[in-house]
């Protein structure tokens, strides 16, 4: 069996057998996504997982067959996972041939970024219900998939060893990158979530994550849970607001063009507050800081990554990961600069 032809890995999932027309979703860094089509209509999303970002493939799995029975509301759509013949929850090849399927939501659709402050609301809405259905989950059931995540410390750590094996020409190329990274790892260097309370977290909730009806635009449910696992609500928080209050792609070069649309971020502050019971008053103080971390965690791990050679992300070009780096770094000046407005907005809608 040719490992890598998603065809050949149909017969061991347990689906009727029909000649399915598999389309290749590009959208995603990491995995390589297909989607099952039968007479035009999509009916299940395979997956062929990448074994080197992810080396525990059986925890993660593992939280995603504990997050989803939770994950199931008459204003959130439940997505199930489907087995294979032997009764597992994905199917392992060998080390680094691992294939899962979902069902697919029908009628969704997914925005890279938006300017329809709809969506925006939509997309609150939905993180606060994803947040609230999963408390009810126990915390000691999920374990990292990925450790350090989001740890900025660790992020650290990796910066400073790329920036030890990198070439000379490389060095050059990221100089402003390296210095702004620098710079802003020396103002964070006190940051410490130790009083916030911990909670079973997405972790990567960008705008593409979440589904919405194609007719309304009305937010059904997040995919792409590899990364469920515990976390601080101001992660989720600013992974989302990073994607959609900036109208422009992650690797947008004009750094020009970077935005931080006000009537996008109060229309996620309202679609959030509607499902916002869960959270602590803390947690809510801390909101505005969580849009200035994760764009920057989010770019020195591209710039780690590209000083390393573009090991980690998938790119199209030699210095994709270094484009995506400084429009992050482009964001997390913007954040910085609206500190204080998110901070009004936040106390006024919460």
């Amino acid at each position: 069996m040719d490992s890598n032809d998603p065809n050949a890995v149909l017969q061991y999932f347990s689906i009727e057998r029909k000649d399915y027309i598999i389309q290749q979703i590009s959208q995603g860094y990491i995995n390589d996504t297909y989607a099952l089509l039968f007479d035009g209509f999509p009916c299940y999303i395979l997956q062929r997982l990448n074994a080197q970002v992810f080396s525990n493939i059986d925890v993660l799995m593992q939280n995603i067959h504990c997050a989803l029975p939770y994950l199931n509301d008459k204003n959130y759509h439940q997505i199930s996972l489907i087995r294979t013949i032997d009764d597992k929850p994905y199917l392992k090849i060998n080390k680094s041939d691992c294939w899962r399927m979902f069902t697919m939501v029908p009628d969704s659709v997914a925005f890279n970024t938006t300017q329809d402050g709809v969506i925006a609301l939509e997309a609150g809405k939905i993180i606060g219900k994803f947040h609230s259905l999963l408390q009810e989950a126990p915390l000691d059931i999920f374990k990292d998939t990925i450790s350090g995540f989001h740890d900025l410390t660790f992020r650290a750590k990796q910066f400073e060893e790329a920036l030890g094996s990198a070439t000379p020409d490389k060095l050059k190329e990221a100089e402003e990158a390296i210095l702004f990274a620098k710079m802003t790892l020396e103002e964070l260097r006190f940051y410490d979530p130790g009083n916030l309370p911990l909670r079973i977290c997405h972790n990567d909730t960008k705008l593409n994550n979440i589904l919405f009806d194609k007719e309304d635009n009305r937010a059904l449910c997040l995919i792409d849970l590899d990364t469920v696992m515990l976390g601080y609500f101001h992660y989720d928080f600013g992974d989302a607001v990073r994607t959609i209050v900036n109208t422009e792609s992650e690797d947008e070069k004009d750094l020009s063009k970077i935005t931080f649309n006000k009537e996008l971020f109060e229309a996620f502050i309202d679609g959030l507050s509607k499902n916002s019971d869960f959270l602590t008053k803390a947690e809510i103080q801390h909101l505005p800081f969580g849009v200035k971390l994760m764009p920057f965690i989010h770019g020195i791990r591209a710039l780690t990554d590209y000083l390393k050679g573009n090991v980690y992300y998938k790119v199209t070009y030699e210095t994709q990961n270094l484009d995506r780096c400084l429009s992050l770094f482009a964001f997390t000046k913007k954040a910085a600069e609206h500190m204080d407005y998110m901070q009004e907005v936040i106390i006024k809608k919460f």
